[in-house]
């Protein structure tokens, strides 16, 4: 496995891709590496014939300088994860090297609209972030196909709008979000979670399949909505937000849309977990289909 720290190192190596005429598949993370990332690889593999993983906590998609110092750092545990899992090369930039004239009055890619919604008004700043570090990693790699993960369905929906408002020449591949067998999403956050917060945390998803389900047995949204908080904040949460919307520019739905989605934030403690699941409608499932009417209470 090459490791790459510099960019003309990261060059060559892209060249050579070329010159062997290679189908590079590229997974960008932020390290602290899981199962989660390593099914990404994985779906990178059956896409492409090389495979480059970025290792780069991007501080410019961080509003709490407190949350950036304490995100998890393990480069030699990753660098040892990824060379197990057979990945080609890894890029590990300092924020020097991707940001040499420092972040004050650089130019940003905006997010939009797209990206002052939810996750964008909780962080404000946030996807603006994501955008620009997507679009500069995107430029140095130059992927054939990038993987990503839906447990950040939000920010998959911005890069897909970067990609075809900027007209980046690279395929999106969207891998299912990877989970605990309690159905806990699984995040590089969930360490920071005490033995008590562990066995709380399934609520999360336990409630986004009852606010689904309940949605899909005709229930009405604002009720299951209602219903989906006050459960989680009975279950010990602090929600950020739950909400329904369409699952192409992520704005609220009070009524049911073809391709909804529900997302959440909620904290335990210090600790802030995000989850989303798609819900089908009774449109969606057809009319033979099974309707279940659990509301969420």
């Amino acid at each position: 496995m090459r490791i790459l720290r510099d960019i003309s190192s990261l060059g060559a190596w892209r060249r050579d891709m070329v010159f062997d005429a290679r189908r590079v598949g590229f997974v960008p993370t932020m390290g602290n590496l899981h199962t989660g990332h390593m099914g990404l690889i994985e779906t990178a593999r059956h896409h492409a014939d090389a495979v480059i993983v970025s290792v780069f906590v991007n501080p410019l998609q961080f509003e709490d300088r407190a949350d950036l110092a304490r995100y998890p750092r393990t480069e030699q545990a990753d660098i040892e994860a990824l060379e197990r899992a057979g990945v080609d090369a890894v890029f590990l930039p300092t924020e020097t090297t991707l940001y040499p004239h420092g972040q004050k009055g650089m130019v940003r890619v905006d997010a939009g609209p797209l990206g002052e919604r939810m996750e964008g008004a909780a962080r404000p700043g946030h996807f603006t972030g994501v955008a620009t570090v997507v679009a500069k990693l995107f430029n140095l790699v130059g992927p054939d196909v990038a993987v990503f993960g839906e447990k950040d369905a939000q920010q998959v929906a911005v890069i897909r709008r970067l990609v075809s408002d900027l007209d980046f020449a690279v395929e999106l591949v969207i891998e299912p979000t990877h989970r605990e067998p309690d159905g806990l999403a699984i995040s590089s956050r969930n360490r920071f979670l005490s033995d008590e917060q562990r066995r709380q945390a399934p609520a999360v998803h336990r409630a986004l399949k009852r606010a689904a389900e309940s949605l899909a047995g005709g229930h009405s949204v604002p009720a299951t909505l209602a219903g989906a908080r006050h459960w989680l904040s009975q279950q010990g949460f602090d929600v950020d937000y739950l909400v329904y919307c369409d699952d192409e520019r992520f704005e609220e739905q009070s009524q049911l849309v073809p391709h909804g989605r529900l997302l959440v934030a909620a904290r335990l403690g210090a600790v802030r977990l995000i989850d989303n699941l798609a819900v089908h409608t009774p449109q969606a499932l057809g009319p033979t289909a099974e309707r279940v009417g659990a509301a969420v209470s």
